[in-house]
């Protein structure tokens, strides 16, 4: 089981996470974020021995969304005002 520090430090950095991928004007660094997110999400369910829901979120969340989303990002053109 996950000690409750740990588990506090990792609900802050999800947060932190949450915000700057919300924050960030640069699209791709707001997919960075993203991915952070879901990869403490999934160390989160990993320690709450949910370990097909945190494989689930390691390849869906994690992975395939953050590629994705990257090649969403390389295909949109960028327009400076």
């Amino acid at each position: 089981m996950i000690s409750p520090i740990i588990f506090i430090i990792l609900s802050i950095v999800i947060i932190i996470a949450a915000f700057l991928s919300l924050y960030f004007r640069d699209l791709l660094a707001c997919v960075v974020s993203f991915s952070v997110l879901s990869l403490v999400l999934t160390v989160i369910y990993f320690h709450l021995d949910a370990p097909d829901v945190a494989i689930a979120e390691a390849g869906i969340g994690a992975a395939l969304t953050t590629c994705i989303f990257v090649i969403a990002v390389k295909l949109t053109r960028r327009r400076e005002e």
